[in-house]
């Protein structure tokens, strides 16, 4: 049996493509509507095609979920591989998001049954929520 040659790594790669490759999106669709879209920044210039290109060097900017994520590309890749191999394309340099707010929780004993409408409004003072929209 012989050994296929291993590819050779690319000198640049589409943004959508990198993105995907890079694990931040599920499918590579979402990531080109990401970018398609407008969100992408590529060294600080606003992207509004897929077909950019990245390269080693290059600092990605664009939302995901409830935060701006700042990227910088560390390698290129052929293949969209396991998390640790797309781990190893990127540094993260955002700041360390702070962590969300726990929310109190006003608890009852088990099987004191149903709360009193005194107690719900209780309930609803202690934790700052209404029962109403």
């Amino acid at each position: 049996m012989s050994s296929a040659p291993k590819k050779p790594l690319p000198q640049s790669m589409r943004v959508d493509k990198w993105l995907w490759h890079a694990r931040f999106f599920k499918t590579r669709t979402l990531a080109t509507k990401l970018a398609v879209a407008g969100n992408v920044r590529v060294n600080g210039v606003k992207q509004t095609r897929a077909s950019a290109n990245v390269k080693a060097g290059d600092v990605l900017t664009f939302p995901l979920n409830k935060y701006v994520r700042l990227i910088e590309v560390v390698s290129l890749s052929v293949r969209r591989g396991p998390a640790v191999e797309a781990q190893a394309l990127y540094l993260d340099r955002d700041p360390p998001q702070p962590k969300p707010k726990e929310e109190k929780v006003a608890s009852r004993e088990h099987g004191t049954g149903r709360p009193t409408k005194k107690q719900r409004r209780e309930q609803a003072a202690f934790t700052g929520r209404s029962d109403i929209g």
